[in-house]
């Protein structure tokens, strides 16, 4: 291969992290798609005040709920756009289904033109619910567009693609961090399914790739990046760009039917073996888990 040729062939292959930089040079065509959305999400609130206006029949009253009227019609507008946007992208996901492979990123291919229209549309939704301020709104949000996720996990101030993730039990997404079942690379849009098992952390600003599986236990470091289809083992520690093992996650000892205690005063720790409370028709499930995991 000449020189000419690996650079063009390294340049046809560069990634491109910021998925939206691809959807930018056709993006045009589709936003006319927010118009019917942010018509009718209008109309909520307008027939609420229409509605509950005359109902106000002096001016004090009005002045002393105008602030409850506006927060509310604030919240009516965002579920409204919410609602629309979902109802929208069921219809768009009954004419061309979303699958995982690798596709031209370039106008006339299906799947990346509707790549580009379920991004457009979600992301406003997206990007309403996860700046407001009430608690749990965010994972509601990505729950309500497909992530399957569930309340004991947390997004701080993270942004997750809505398609072919799945989280675990207790996974924590840092700041600024980037979870991507989709990414242009070069020429081609990547999509595959992404994987989080159970108290997996994801550090601040990192970058999680299409097709990453992450081990239980397992913690990526801040300012990291995985590798496509990249695997992380259970129980380790992970840091780098790409990201390479550092060291093992003593933090996740697991000993099944065991508390570890801590003596204080005599500054000593021990184990203490107690029963698990369960019915008995579901053990067989606990131990199959156990087995499971011992034959990984």
């Amino acid at each position: 291969m000449t020189e000419k040729e690996k650079i063009i062939e390294d340049n046809e292959f560069s990634i491109d992290f910021i998925t939206s930089s691809a959807i930018n040079k056709i993006n045009l065509k589709f936003l006319f798609i927010y118009i019917p959305i942010l018509w009718f999400s209008g109309l909520i609130p307008i027939i609420y005040w229409y509605i509950f206006t005359p109902k106000l029949k002096s001016l004090l009253a009005s002045l002393i709920l105008l602030p409850a009227s506006i927060f509310f019609m604030t919240f009516l507008f965002i579920i409204g756009c919410v609602f629309f946007s979902k109802l929208f992208l069921v219809l768009i996901n009954l004419i061309h289904k979303p699958k995982e492979g690798i596709f031209k990123a370039e106008k006339g291919c299906k799947d990346f033109e509707f790549w580009c229209l379920r991004t457009q549309i979600k992301k406003f939704a997206i990007w309403l619910l996860n700046n407001s301020p009430l608690p749990y709104v965010d994972v509601l949000a990505f729950r309500w567009f497909g992530v399957k996720i569930d309340f004991s996990s947390h997004l701080i101030d993270a942004w997750v693609d809505i398609e072919f993730i799945n989280f675990g039990r207790k996974v924590m997404v840092g700041q600024g961090a980037v979870v991507m079942s989709s990414m242009i690379v070069g020429k081609y849009l990547i999509i595959r399914q992404i994987y989080l098992d159970d108290y997996t952390v994801v550090g601040g600003q990192s970058t999680v790739s299409p097709g990453t599986i992450i081990g239980k236990d397992t913690v990526l470091g801040a300012l990291s990046t995985t590798t496509y289809k990249q695997v992380l083992e259970s129980g380790w520690l992970y840091f780098g760009f790409p990201a390479r093992t550092l060291k093992p996650n003593k933090y996740a000892e697991i000993k099944p039917k065991t508390i570890r205690k801590i003596d204080v005063d005599n500054a000593i720790k021990y184990d203490v073996d107690f029963d698990i409370n369960i019915d008995d028709e579901k053990k067989d499930l606990i131990n199959n888990n156990n087995n499971n995991e011992e034959v990984k």
